[in-house]
C-alpha cells in the first residue's frame, strides 16, 4: 500500500514539474512570437504601455490583413504615432458614432450623417497633420543633421557610421529615421535605397537635396564635407523663411477655421433662440436641400482658404 502512495505522489509532482515547464515554454514561446511580430510591422515595442499588451489585438490582427489596413499602417508608421492599426480604426468609428449622436441631440438628427462623415473626414486629416507636424520638425533638424555627419566625415569615418552616429545623436524623429536607415544598411541594403526610402517617408525639397549630395558624394567620391557645410548654411537659411512664411499665414489658416466655427456658432443660436427650429428646417426637402448647400459653401471656402493660404518654400 505504501509503494502506491509512494507512486502516486511521485507521479504527481512529476506532473507539477511538466506543467511548470510547459507554462514556461509557453509563455517564453508567445514572448518571441510577440516580439517577432513587431519587428515585421515595425511598430516595436513602444506601442505597449508599462509592459501591457496593446489593446484590440483580434481587432488589430484582422485589420492588418486588409488593404485598409494596410494603407493605416503605412500612415501611422510615417506619423511617428505609437498606436496600432487597430486601435486607431476602434477609435475613428468610436469618434464617429459619437459625433453622429451628439449632433444629433444638439442640432437636429438630420445632422447626424454629416457629422459622421466630418469625422471620417477628421480622422484622416489628424493623420496627415501628424505626418505634416512630423515632417515639419524633421526638416528643422536637417541643418544639425548634415552638420553631425560633416563633422563625422572630416574625423575620417565613412559615410554609413556618420550616419549611424548621427542617429545616436539627433532626437526624434531625425534620430529615429537615421536609425532605421543603420539597420537597413547593416542588413544589406545599399545606400541608395536606404536614403531613397527616407525621402519617401518624409518627403521635402529639403531632405531630397541632402540624399541627392550624399549619394553623389558617396558615387563620385567628391568632397562631402565642403558640400555639406555648405548645404548647412543653405538648410538654415531655408529654415528661417519656412519660419517667417508661417507666421505671415497665421492669420489666413486661423481665418480658415474660424469661419466654419461661426456657421456652426449661428446653427446653435438659432437653436436656442427658437427651439425645435432646426428640426422644423430639416424637417423638408428644401431646408435639407438649402442645408446642405450651405455646408457645400462652407466646406468650399475652406478649402479655397487654405489652398490661397498654403506657399511652398
Amino acid at each position: 500500500m505504501d509503494k502506491f502512495v509512494l507512486l502516486a505522489i511521485g507521479a504527481t509532482l512529476l506532473c507539477c514539474v511538466l506543467a511548470i515547464v510547459g507554462v514556461h515554454v509557453y509563455a517564453t514561446g508567445r514572448a518571441q512570437r510577440e516580439a517577432l511580430v513587431d519587428r515585421l510591422t515595425q511598430q516595436g515595442p513602444e506601442v505597449r504601455t508599462g509592459g501591457r499588451r496593446p489593446a484590440f489585438r483580434g481587432i488589430d490582427r484582422w485589420i492588418r490583413k486588409t488593404s485598409f489596413g494596410k494603407k493605416i499602417e503605412l500612415r501611422l508608421a510615417a506619423t511617428g504615432l505609437r498606436i496600432t492599426p487597430g486601435q486607431f480604426f476602434v477609435g475613428m468609428i468610436g469618434a464617429t458614432v459619437g459625433m453622429w449622436l451628439i449632433a444629433g441631440m444638439l442640432l437636429a438628427p438630420f445632422f447626424g450623417p454629416i457629422a459622421a462623415i466630418a469625422g471620417l473626414w477628421g480622422a484622416f486629416a489628424y493623420l496627415n497633420w501628424q505626418r505634416q507636424k512630423r515632417n515639419e520638425k524633421f526638416i528643422n533638424q536637417l541643418p544639425e543633421l548634415s552638420r553631425v555627419v560633416a563633422n563625422a566625415t572630416q574625423a575620417g569615418l565613412a559615410l554609413r557610421t556618420a550616419l549611424a552616429m548621427a542617429a545616436e545623436e539627433l532626437e526624434s524623429p531625425a534620430g529615429d529615421e537615421l536609425a532605421r536607415v543603420a539597420d537597413q544598411l547593416a542588413v544589406g541594403h545599399t545606400l541608395d535605397d536606404a536614403l531613397d526610402e527616407l525621402a519617401k517617408r518624409l518627403p521635402s525639397r529639403e531632405l531630397v537635396v541632402l540624399v541627392t549630395t550624399l549619394v553623389l558624394s558617396n558615387k563620385a567620391g567628391g568632397t562631402v564635407v565642403s558640400s555639406l557645410r555648405s548645404l548647412t548654411v543653405t538648410l538654415e537659411e531655408r529654415k528661417e523663411t519656412r519660419r517667417e512664411v508661417r507666421t505671415q499665414l497665421s492669420q489666413v489658416t486661423a481665418t480658415a477655421y474660424i469661419v466654419p466655427g461661426m456657421g456652426l456658432g449661428a446653427l446653435l443660436m438659432m437653436d436656442r433662440i427658437w427651439p425645435g427650429a432646426l428640426d422644423k428646417i430639416t424637417g423638408s426637402v428644401i431646408g435639407q436641400g438649402a442645408m446642405i448647400v450651405s455646408i457645400g459653401l462652407y466646406g468650399l471656402g475652406f478649402f479655397l482658404v487654405r489652398r490661397l493660404g498654403k506657399i511652398d518654400v
